[in-house]
């Protein structure tokens, strides 16, 4: 179930800082959530950090990106694993 920002985005810019897998970027006008990295702060947080912060209420679950809380963890642990070899190339 990866989140998804609506365009009642206001660009604030508090959602970025937040997400612990580098999932939300800006976009050409509002703010966007990568599905593949967007665990929803599984296995980093018991909700969402980005909804938390969002002062709009703008960040719903994707109804195109349907996941399980098993497939979130599996992602989370995916993308655990790809850091440790990014971070070892550019040493």
């Amino acid at each position: 179930m990866a989140l998804m920002i609506t365009d009642e985005c206001i660009n604030c810019d508090v959602c970025e800082p937040e997400c612990p897998n580098e999932a939300i970027y800006l976009g050409k006008e509002i703010y966007e959530i990568d599905p593949h990295k967007c665990t929803e702060c599984v296995g980093h947080f018991d909700e969402p950090q980005c909804v938390q912060v969002c002062p709009v209420a703008c960040i719903p679950v994707d109804p195109k990106n349907v996941e399980s809380k098993e497939t979130l963890w599996e992602k989370y642990h995916r993308l655990q694993a790809v850091i440790p070899i990014i971070a070892a190339r550019s040493n």
